[in-house]
């Protein structure tokens, strides 16, 4: 049985959080005497001189009925990764405890446990990229705190088969982290609506991949209040900016063009993919989920290295465990795009003069 009190360190159970008197009232004050700003603004706007509001409370709960969750299930990281760090220090005890990631998959999660000094197991996927639940589950042991999962996974693209992760949720008595960050490039459907059902589960979306936000660092995890009280805990106080709350809040009023810019980089996805297959240096294109393609392509270091003198920056994933010959490619615009089918193009002609 899931119980979350014997899975928070000791330290964290008993810290006192850094409190702001700004976590201490609430109501609309007239005069900020309390944080030593300077009181006489700055020289980029007049408001920028003050903290930020360190709950967020404005971008949560837009993001709340955009996402259908009530906000006091919505934690809000400085990107993903501090989502990701967070949950290592609050539920992993260093020297001691152990995680589970299934390789290949976002590599933040092992940088993180070793940042740590967390015990990392690794599970590889099949050769489908499915998990692979008997070696995972032998893996499973008493210190044994958080499972991550990452679906539409990265760097290959595919969406988990939905069953064996509630596999996972249903028989796992800690913590099972499912990573959406594609997943409104899926077929998928989310895990949110599941948050009920599994006390257990944490989802981490993001700002950076479908809404375009990559360069305000914010990044999402969804999970029990009790699960987000602990992070909001641990947080640094003002974690979130001024700037980018404003401005995550008037993207979240722009949810009809995102949803454009979703389906057209789907079907450039779909474009690209077709166009890929039919190149004689490419041995496969993986199905994909997300906004980026994994191909495995003949010489693929050479053709990585080619692509660099023309300017064009892919993904080698060629040293990553099942992904030998393989370029992650991400969905560009149509110039981009075409570019670099160009190049590859140029590439396989000089091959064959």
């Amino acid at each position: 049985m899931f119980q979350l009190e014997k899975l928070i360190r000791e330290n964290i159970k008993k810290l006192t959080p850094y409190s702001s008197a700004r976590d201490e009232f609430s109501g609309e004050a007239k005069v900020f005497l309390d944080a030593n700003e300077n009181s006489l603004g700055s020289p980029l706007t007049k408001w920028y001189n003050r903290y930020p509001d360190p709950h967020q409370r404005m971008v949560k709960e837009k993001l709340g009925m955009v996402k259908g969750i009530a906000p006091e299930h919505i934690f809000l990281g400085n990107g993903s990764d501090e989502c990701i760090d967070l949950l290592f220090r609050s539920f992993c005890e260093p020297g001691r405890d152990n995680v589970i990631i299934c390789p290949p998959t976002y590599g933040m999660y092992e940088v993180s446990a070793n940042i740590n000094d967390i015990e990392i197991r690794k599970a590889p996927l099949l050769e489908d990229f499915q998990l692979d639940l008997v070696h995972l589950e032998n893996l499973v042991d008493a210190n044994t705190k958080l499972i991550w999962l990452c679906s539409p996974n990265n760097p290959t693209g595919n969406s988990l088969n939905r069953s064996d992760m509630e596999t996972v949720l249903n028989n796992f008595n800690g913590i099972v982290v499912v990573d959406e960050a594609y997943i409104n490039f899926a077929r998928q459907k989310t895990f949110l609506q599941e948050l009920v059902e599994y006390p257990n589960l944490v989802v981490m979306q993001t700002f950076s991949k479908a809404w375009g936000l990559a360069g305000l660092r914010l990044g999402i995890a969804f999970a029990s209040v009790a699960i987000i009280d602990i992070l909001n805990k641990v947080k640094p106080p003002y974690n979130i900016n001024q700037a980018t709350q404003e401005l995550a809040l008037k993207a979240l009023d722009e949810v009809g063009q995102v949803n454009d810019m979703i389906r057209l980089l789907v079907d450039m996805r779909g474009a690209l993919t077709e166009i890929f297959l039919a190149m004689p240096t490419v041995e496969k294109v993986y199905p994909s989920d997300a906004n980026f393609i994994l191909v495995k392509i003949k010489e693929a270091r050479k053709v990585y290295e080619f692509l660099l003198t023309k300017g064009i920056v892919l993904r080698d994933r060629s040293n990553v465990q099942l992904c030998a010959d393989c370029l992650r490619i991400t969905v560009g615009t149509e110039k981009e795009n075409t570019l670099l089918v160009d190049a590859l193009q140029d590439w396989y002609a000089s091959k064959t003069n």
